[in-house]
């Protein structure tokens, strides 16, 4: 450690000031009035919201296989044991004839729902609706004049903003604690398929689950989730749901008792610094196209594979999963402005939203034949993809080829290519077989950069290979 030597330090100095404001100036000071202000805005919100935050305790029947010593199961023919699991959590009232909102985790396969009410009345609770991709459900209690949380706007939250985390954490009922968004737009966090969590330094521990989080005006902005923990409990990282996601999600499955999401029907990935150099586009931004469903809204809207999507109705596409999240809100039948790169110049569509099919079936992949080891597709071996090879994976097309080895420490390895991927193109060229792809092999040298379009288990993927 570097000694100060007596010398004044005037950012510590600084410091200390700030401190002063806080700690010594004595309950006079604006600062300590504002304060003031604030912890009696708090506690406000909390004496509001917490009569409509309730414990969900839920019952599960676990079937287990009794094993004997050999490990080969006691009665072949009899039926597994049932067993009986117990779990907690949390729910938020939104009306007051009953309706609950929580995680679907918190009721899964639920028996027995029983709701504990803050004044400790108990409700046998029934599960409405659930929807595992948004990690959302809905239950009713038979109740009447109940307390309930106002919904917020959820778009409106900045990181910095404070919000108050109120739920049952380790079954302590109506524990409310206190801090910051820390960020907004959380995706690929791997709880949902459809993740675009506030992210909150609020303290939020098992039994939090489906339990409120909401802004000093006692808006309900956000459902409790998940946290990040190497301990279990919090480390100062939860996620909760958007509030605008989740009542999206409880409105269309009280009309339909599904959740009705629009469909963008193309696959896509999000612009990385590699990408933006083979595509020559101007900037890191958007997502690029690598797939169009037949018949789909994008296919009808006129866009095509390589197209860099960069606006949705004048915002900015930050990413694949935000855009999803954008067409999955939007109702069905409704029209929007895409803008878009095509062969570096700009164009627009209009998209008209379909509905998402209720179950997307993925295809597989594939590969096969290899080049010279000094080359950026060295180490790579590949082969043609026959009528049988097609069925083997689930392939839908015998164009292309598939990867059947990839070879230790090569360029190819590191740039994520595996056993199994079926490549479309090569440099933004279609590989019809075998013989084409080595006819575009060919002339690409050592330290080309080389871009190849793959399908990897139905999803479509460009993957850039930067040269040696």
């Amino acid at each position: 450690m570097r000694r100060n030597n007596g010398q004044s330090n005037p950012a510590r100095q600084g410091l200390i000031g700030l401190l002063c404001v806080f700690v010594w100036c004595g309950p006079t000071a604006p600062a300590a009035a504002n304060l003031s202000d604030l912890q009696s805005q708090i506690k406000g919100t909390a004496a509001k919201v917490t009569p409509a935050v309730v414990n969900i305790a839920s019952t599960v029947i676990v079937r287990e296989q009794a094993f004997s010593d050999e490990g080969l199961p006691f009665g072949l023919f009899s039926q597994p044991t049932p067993r009986r699991q117990y779990g907690q959590g949390s729910g938020v009232i939104v009306s007051s004839d009953g309706y609950i909102v929580t995680n679907n985790h918190v009721v899964a396969e639920a028996v027995n729902v029983e709701v504990l009410l803050a004044d400790r009345r108990q409700f046998k609770g029934r599960v409405v609706a659930t929807d595992p991709k948004t990690d959302m459900a809905v239950v009713k209690i038979e109740a009447g004049g109940l307390p309930t949380v106002a919904w917020g706007d959820s778009s409106q939250l900045t990181a910095g903003d404070f919000v108050l985390a109120i739920g049952n954490p380790l079954g302590l009922n109506q524990t409310v604690t206190f801090g910051i968004v820390s960020a907004v737009g959380r995706a690929d966090v791997g709880v949902a398929d459809y993740e675009d969590f506030i992210q909150t330094d609020a303290p939020i521990n098992p039994g939090n689950s489906g339990g409120a989080l909401v802004n000093v005006k006692g808006e309900l902005v956000g459902i409790n989730t998940a946290i990040a923990s190497t301990t279990g409990g919090s480390v100062g990282v939860g996620f909760a749901i958007p509030s605008n996601m989740a009542r999206a999600a409880m409105q269309s499955l009280l009309k339909t008792g599904r959740v009705v999401r629009g469909f963008l029907g193309a696959g896509t990935q999000d612009v990385t610094p590699l990408l933006t150099k083979m595509f020559r586009l101007p900037e890191v931004k958007g997502v690029i196209v690598t797939d169009v469903f037949a018949k789909g809204a994008a296919d009808k809207a006129g866009l095509k594979r390589g197209d860099v999507l960069v606006r949705f109705d004048g915002r900015d596409v930050v990413d694949s999963g935000h855009l999803r999240n954008v067409i999955a809100l939007a109702p069905i039948g409704s029209k929007h402005r895409l803008e878009f790169i095509r062969d570096n110049k700009p164009g627009q569509a209009e998209l008209l939203i379909q509905e998402a099919p209720r179950e997307r079936t993925k295809r597989a992949a594939a590969s096969a034949h290899g080049v010279s080891l000094s080359h950026p597709l060295g180490g790579l071996l590949v082969e043609e993809v026959t009528p049988q090879v097609a069925r083997q994976l689930g392939l839908t097309s015998t164009s292309g080829v598939v990867v059947t080895a990839v070879e230790e420490g090569s360029l190819v390895e590191s740039a994520g290519i595996s056993m199994g991927d079926q490549i479309l193109e090569v440099n933004r060229k279609p590989v019809a077989d075998l013989q084409a792809y080595q006819r575009l092999v060919e002339p690409i040298k050592p330290k080309d950069l080389t871009l190849l379009l793959i399908n990897r288990q139905g999803t479509i993927l460009y993957v850039p290979i930067e040269g040696g």
